[in-house]
């Protein structure tokens, strides 16, 4: 995102007391429930399932365009043929939803993330903020788990608990957005089984 667009839609982001403003029945719903349908905190190892569930939910209820890298607020003012001003309910309308919408994403970040985010202002900036920061670390989870599932060993484990183990590595790869191939969790599922299941090995 263009760092000087970002300051522009950061610093136009003052916000007009008004006691007239109403939160929109949709807004009230992402408020009161996003963190039942995202029940799990954000961290550097689930980026992209908690992503896949905030954009979804922000989708449904119509608020996929404040996580537009470049968000369109309607102008501050309004003004007149005289030259005159008077601030802009649209505009108004619009902060009230985006830093709701702020608050609500950061109330689904764990501890460790805050930082990250603690001094941003709207939800644009704190989505891709979080974007550019942990799409990197997610790389190198799926690295780390490619290399867990290459060295899996049964070990102590029985059949159901060591297939059990390599399950959960490959649902973790798939919900990090990377694939791995079925004849290689069958070799590695192989691979791992000590001489004693030789004779299912011969089978499959």
């Amino acid at each position: 995102m263009d760092s000087s667009s970002t300051s522009q839609t950061e610093e136009n982001q003052e916000v007009f007391p008004d006691d007239n403003l109403l939160i929109p029945a949709s807004l009230k719903f992402v408020i009161s429930n996003i963190k039942i349908i995202v029940p799990i905190q954000l961290s550097s190892d689930n980026y992209p399932v908690w992503r896949s569930q905030v954009l979804k939910l922000l989708t449904a209820n119509g608020f996929a365009s404040f996580l537009s890298p470049s968000p369109s607020p309607p102008p501050t003012h309004k003004i007149h043929q005289d030259g005159s001003k008077e601030p802009n309910q649209k505009y108004q309308e619009w902060i009230l939803v985006d830093q709701n919408l702020a608050a609500a994403l950061c109330s689904i970040v764990s501890p460790a993330i805050i930082p990250y985010i603690i001094h941003l202002v709207s939800t644009s900036t704190i989505w891709h903020t979080l974007e550019r920061r942990l799409q990197s670390s997610n790389r190198s989870r799926v690295i780390q788990l490619k290399n867990e599932s290459h060295n899996i060993q049964m070990k102590s484990q029985n059949m159901t608990q060591y297939l059990q183990q390599i399950k959960t590595i490959v649902d973790n790869i798939s919900s990090a957005r990377a694939t791995l191939d079925q004849e290689d969790v069958i070799l590695y599922t192989m691979n791992g089984i000590p001489p004693s299941y030789n004779a299912l090995k011969t089978t499959i």
